[in-house]
């Protein structure tokens, strides 16, 4: 038997979280309030003296897993890579399935955002595209095909 109970959250830190926040709320997700956060708990599960967040918690509606996106006032937020490809090594996409896909292919791509392959489909059960969001954020999107 293992530790883990639950899935409970992935988190993401990006530079601008209210754009991030809209691009995740466009997909249907819903967003609590920003909170800020600093002091002696954050130090000390981040390792870091002095540091300060805005967080935002997503949840679909329904409930379940969350994702979690911080912005850092302090210290200030390192460069990652918005460009980085599929095979990049660390956390590469958040994956959500979705009633039509490209509907909402379509619905980012009006926002600003675009496909960073095309869409596949795997042996006649689903079809999915990585999208690339906010701050080179890939967002994995897949519908189940219904025979």
């Amino acid at each position: 038997m293992g530790f883990a109970q639950r899935f409970d959250h992935v988190g993401i830190t990006v530079a601008d979280l209210d754009t991030a926040t809209a691009f995740f709320v466009s997909l249907g997700l819903e967003a609590d309030q920003k909170m800020a956060i600093e002091g002696e708990f954050l130090d000390t599960v981040i390792g870091m003296t002095g540091a300060a967040t805005e967080i935002v918690m997503l949840r679909l509606p329904g409930g379940g897993t969350t994702l979690e996106l911080s912005s850092f006032a302090r210290p200030d937020h390192l460069p990652g890579s918005p460009a980085a490809p599929a095979n990049e090594l660390g956390l590469r996409n958040v994956a959500f399935e979705v009633k039509d896909l490209q509907a909402a292919v379509d619905q980012i791509a009006a926002d600003g955002y675009g496909l960073v392959g095309g869409i596949g489909e795997y042996e006649g059960v689903w079809r999915m595209a990585y999208v690339r969001g906010p701050e080179g954020i890939i967002v994995s999107l897949a519908e189940q095909i219904q025979k």
